[in-house]
């Protein structure tokens, strides 16, 4: 871990909330999208469960219905374009790091439910891997009023409107970690990926696009 990522676990020390907060900063400002050097050459630079209590006879109960997208199975996310991802639940590891995904077809999700009444629910996806483009790449394309469908692992669709979009240097995004990842606040779906100009080492891409949507 470099020396200013253990900086930013250490101030949070003590402080639950905050360490989580400042912890997803953390990961996010490393590489989000590692690629081999010809697959980085080539990468776009662009500005770029719900638990049910059952009673003794299950029969008794009325069924629920199950609302779902034409096309868009339990457990994904639909960006406003059609790209479509995977979702995959995910807590910090014990460095205070949020795994990142395992490719482009996922998105590592941590935060509020769906459901919750408030916090952020957080998912976080590449925007390329080994020159393959990923969904999340859409967010760069993102503009307010944009419409954003979660389905959940019951099947239940949950529906977003964009109304924030951010562009952030790595260096910034520790600082508004709080603000934009916090599990106060009114609940909202909080979209993270990297992009901008590609530099390598452990920053990967210099910048993070975010997209902040609510419930409607």
């Amino acid at each position: 871990m470099t020396s200013r990522r253990r900086l930013l676990v250490l101030v949070s020390a003590g402080v639950v909330a905050v360490a989580a907060v400042i912890a997803i900063a953390v990961a996010l400002v490393g590489p989000a999208a590692p690629s081999t050097p010809s697959a980085a050459a080539g990468a776009p630079d662009r500005h770029q469960a719900r638990t049910e209590a059952v009673e003794d006879d299950p029969a008794a109960l009325p069924v629920q219905p199950i609302h779902v997208p034409a096309g868009q199975p339990p457990g994904t996310i639909r960006l406003p374009r059609g790209g479509t991802a995977e979702l995959v639940r995910d807590e910090l590891d014990r460095s205070g790091t949020l795994p990142v995904p395992d490719g482009v077809d996922e998105a590592t999700w941590w935060g509020a439910g769906l459901d919750a009444p408030g916090g952020a629910t957080v998912l976080a996806g590449h925007v390329n891997w080994e020159g393959a483009e990923g969904p999340f790449s859409e967010l760069w394309d993102s503009r307010t009023g944009d419409r954003v469908t979660v389905v959940d692992d019951a099947g239940v669709q949950h529906d977003y409107q964009v109304t924030e979009v951010l562009t952030l240097h790595k260096d910034e995004l520790p600082g508004r970690a709080e603000e934009l990842f916090s599990q106060g606040g009114a609940h909202r779906l909080v979209l993270v990926t990297c992009g901008g100009r590609y530099v390598g080492g452990d920053m990967g891409y210099d910048e993070n696009r975010i997209v902040i949507a609510t419930p409607v």
